[in-house]
């Protein structure tokens, strides 16, 4: 976890009950749906004890009943009324079956929700140690768990509890002593499932967490295939992908090995009860302690008996692999965003522009070295201004602070006089426009992309700013136009297409501040000059900064930033810091001479 995440840890009985109220307030929206279900669970375990009854009573009517015929008119009625048990139980199984599963999916889209509405709120500092792979685990493979338990758990412990009460009653009114022979051995195959069931999910978290492994790893596969391909090491992606994959099989195949312990034991304990119950019962009819009807009876009533051990140990696996999930759950849920609204933020209006940084420091944690020292700088209101410096001195660190991707460790950070943090960052964002150094579109189509920016954009206004970024022409030159897919991350565009696409997406969004991060880093020669001229354009009457490696990009600036380690070196123009010689100059000699 981020330092700046963390806080005092709570009492355990405290966070306890906390998220036993949390998991028990998804049912609140669903309870009238929750107790139709509990009421057909009920159904299915009364019905199921009902039937031995109804053959009982059938088997003892046609040994005592000395007329045939009425003998068999009533059982006839009796069959009657076991069909319509099956049926009643037949319905009440489809119920929980499709309204329970349904139930569970409902919960389980909240919790999804929940928890990727809350991932968007957390900051960069979060995500920036976060692999997305383990994120997408949690996201889907934990949560779909969370929807299995919240379904099956109420109705697996109240069919479980009413059949093993209910069959335990009539054994014991059928025969006490054979009863008290069956009962007793249904504690060792209580403890035996458990024991195999336990087994298969320690194996089953392991799986889930490797999962995870395995999807980073193919995440980093396939979003960098490029990259393996232009080394060659499609060989060694496959290596690295099948030492996962194997580690994967070796927790499946234990898994598996506790999985076919635990059927082989519960089937053979259901035959060894079998078997003992004829031996027994043969027996006691013998000693005239029972009767044949109610052996068949008791038989019937040991198949139900069973059916509950099987159900602990279903309900025993559904409990640890949903609190598993949700315990993940709740461990990104807890993790309150470092970076939100303050109370009483107000809205940002259509700020003028100006932008002050008061004395501000940053780190990325509380140990690490500053990467921005105590830097005060004022940006006027429509300034262009251009930040220059080597890599790793803090100019994107530095624009960052300004829509309050990351928080100031101390300082201010103002526009128009007022404290971003006193603003709310909503408001805030949409007055600040963001190229960013690492290009990302979303999979769809080109106007998708752009509108983005603003999605009740026009085609006119859409169209307006791709011309604006010099996007327009080669956009029309696509199959479909505006309407041509890019693929997954703008992958059949290239990279100065991709780039110029992220431009006019900015352009359109209309902010009052624009932030351009290496903004023409990708594009050639023709595409960087048409760009430039249109944010020479675009600049009037907006504040401006851009961040560049590339020096020539940014001779026509207001003012040059010189930023080093130790905060703002120089500030000037173009030709005012040549003619300084300075650090500015040594800089632009040395691209000059490249």
């Amino acid at each position: 976890m981020h330092p700046h995440l963390r806080r005092p840890r709570p009492d355990a009985s405290d966070l306890t009950l906390r998220r036993a109220r949390k998991f028990l307030s998804y049912y609140r929206p669903h309870l009238p749906l929750l107790a139709a279900d509990l009421a057909c669970a009920a159904l299915v375990a009364a019905t199921a004890l009902a039937l031995p009854l109804c053959a009982n009573y059938a088997v003892k009517r046609l040994a005592a009943d000395a007329d045939p015929a009425q003998a068999l008119s009533r059982i006839a009625l009796v069959g009657g009324l076991m069909l319509a048990l099956l049926a009643v139980q037949a319905l009440a199984t489809l119920f929980v079956d499709y309204q329970g599963h349904v139930m569970g999916a409902k919960m389980e889209s909240v919790l999804r929700r929940e928890l990727f509405e809350h991932c968007q709120k957390l900051s960069f500092s979060f995500h920036d140690r976060q692999r997305t792979g383990q994120l997408m685990s949690r996201i889907t493979n934990d949560l779909f768990a969370m929807g299995e338990l919240f379904h099956h758990g109420p109705e697996d412990m109240a069919i479980g509890l009413l059949k093993v009460v209910g069959a335990s009653l009539i054994l014991w009114r059928l025969d006490p002593p054979l009863a008290a022979l069956v009962l007793g051995l249904i504690p060792f195959a209580t403890a035996y499932a458990l024991h195999f069931n336990g087994r298969m999910m320690r194996a089953l978290r392991q799986a889930k967490r490797q999962i995870g492994a395995i999807n980073e790893r193919v995440e980093d596969a396939l979003a960098g295939v490029r990259v393996v391909k232009s080394f060659a090491n499609e060989a060694l992606e496959t290596r690295r992908f099948e030492a996962e994959n194997a580690r994967f099989l070796d927790i499946r195949r234990s898994g598996y090995r506790s999985e076919a312990f635990f059927s082989v034991g519960m089937t053979g304990f259901s035959q060894l009860v079998t078997v003992t119950v004829i031996v027994a019962g043969a027996a006691r009819v013998v000693q005239a302690g029972l009767d044949v009807a109610d052996m068949l009876t008791f038989l019937l009533c040991v198949a139900i008996l069973l059916d509950p051990v099987q159900r602990l140990a279903n309900f025993s696996r559904l409990w640890q692999e949903g609190m598993t999930g949700f315990s993940r759950f709740m461990e990104i849920l807890e993790i309150a965003p470092d970076i939100a609204d303050r109370p009483g933020a107000v809205a940002l209006r259509r700020p003028r522009g100006e932008i002050v940084l008061r004395d501000v420091t940053f780190r990325y944690a509380p140990d690490a070295p500053a990467v921005l020292k105590g830097v005060s700088l004022t940006i006027r209101p429509g300034e262009f201004v251009a930040l220059v410096g080597a890599s790793g001195v803090g100019k994107s660190t530095l624009c960052s602070l300004i829509p309050r991707f990351y928080e100031a460790t101390s300082g201010a950070v103002l526009i128009d006089g007022t404290d971003v943090r006193d603003v709310t960052l909503s408001s805030l964002r949409r007055s600040v426009g963001v190229v960013q150094q690492d290009v990302y579109l979303f999979a769809g189509s080109v106007a998708e992309n752009l509108r983005y920016g603003r999605p009740d954009a026009t085609d006119a206004e859409v169209a307006a700013a791709a011309r604006a970024a010099n996007a327009h022409d080669f956009i029309m030159a696509l199959p479909q136009g505006y309407d041509t897919d890019i693929g997954q991350r703008g992958v059949r565009l290239s990279g100065g297409q991709k780039q110029r696409l992220t431009i006019a997406r900015a352009f359109l969004k209309d902010p009052a501040i624009l932030i351009f991060d290496e903004a023409t880093s990708a594009l050639d020669n023709e595409s960087e000059r048409a760009v430039q001229q249109a944010l020479s354009g675009l600049a009037r009457g907006r504040t401006s900064l851009v961040i560049a490696h590339r020096l020539s990009t940014v001779r026509h600036a207001d003012r040059i930033l010189v930023l080093t380690g130790e905060g703002v070196a120089e500030q000037g123009t173009h030709d005012a810091l040549i003619g300084a010689g300075g650090a500015y100059a040594r800089l632009y000699e040395a691209q000059a001479s490249l």
